[in-house]
């Protein structure tokens, strides 16, 4: 639980770092329709967050997350190693 935290609080710096507030309706924003992100920002939001959190994200998992909420349910859902 502990370490999920520590996630949680990693990942929340990054998206604040790309300007996304995950308070309200906005984290269930589409981040190129909704938060009118250019694709190259998108994935450098994804690059960092694997590089901070120390994890690798599955490419086809990855597709099917559009919204900040299911980026971080998704990293969440990645086994931790002690």
């Amino acid at each position: 639980m502990n370490q999920h935290f520590t996630q949680l609080k990693k990942a929340i710096e990054v998206f604040h770092s790309y300007g996304i507030s995950l308070t309200g309706n906005r984290k269930n924003a589409h981040l190129i329709q909704q938060l009118n992100m250019d694709p190259i920002f998108v994935n450098g939001l994804i690059f960092e967050l694997e590089y901070h959190l120390q994890v690798v994200i599955q490419e086809e998992k990855l597709k099917k997350a559009l919204t900040p909420k299911e980026i971080i349910d998704l990293l969440l859902e990645i086994p931790q190693d002690n």
